[in-house]
């Protein structure tokens, strides 16, 4: 028996169809397709779940110092002069950050693996294109699936069928997070 479904594609085809799944699947929560793309998904999905679980309280918080430029009421680098060139000046700032230990950091590079990069961009017509960030799927993993799911033993998606497609009569179904 076959360890994992074809989907009638070529292997580099059917990988990309599934990371790209995937990562809509945990950006949004739940996603519409066929019947055998979901178990596919699925599997992959709630291995990185049980990997963000497993790993959510796994760093140590640090403190760094950080230069960070001195800005005037508008928001706008402060300037001076310097031997004739112009040079913003710099405030040292300490902050405290997450730093990942080495387990919780293999894990965050084998989710980037399977993931794409996600970015968010505004519905407003103007600013569209300024307003775009760059959305940390792992970081929300760790952050907002671990911990919700930490008490779980597997079972973190729902497959639930809507009835066959008008095209092609495959059947679709919703996969959605628990």
């Amino acid at each position: 028996m076959a360890k994992y479904r074809k989907l009638g594609r070529t292997s580099d085809q059917r990988k990309a169809l599934l990371r790209n799944q995937v990562t809509a699947l945990l950006y949004h929560g739940k996603i519409v397709t066929t019947e055998a793309k979901a178990k596919e998904v699925r599997k992959i999905a709630e291995g990185l779940i049980a990997m963000a679980a497993k790993e959510k309280d796994n760093f140590e918080m640090v403190t760094v110092k950080a230069k960070v430029a001195i800005k005037d009421k508008d928001g706008k680098r402060v300037k001076e002069v310097v031997d004739g060139k112009k040079v913003s000046l710099y405030d040292e700032v300490e902050k405290e950050i997450k730093k990942d230990l080495p387990s919780r950091l293999h894990a965050r590079r084998k989710m980037a693996k399977v993931l794409y990069p996600v970015k968010d961009v505004p519905l407003a017509k103007a600013g569209r294109k300024r307003g775009t960030k760059q959305i940390d799927l792992t970081g929300k993993l760790f952050d907002e699936y671990g911990p919700k799911y930490a008490g779980r033993n597997g079972g973190y998606t729902r497959i639930i069928k809507i009835g066959p497609r008008k095209g092609d009569a495959a059947m679709e179904v919703v996969l959605e997070l628990v």
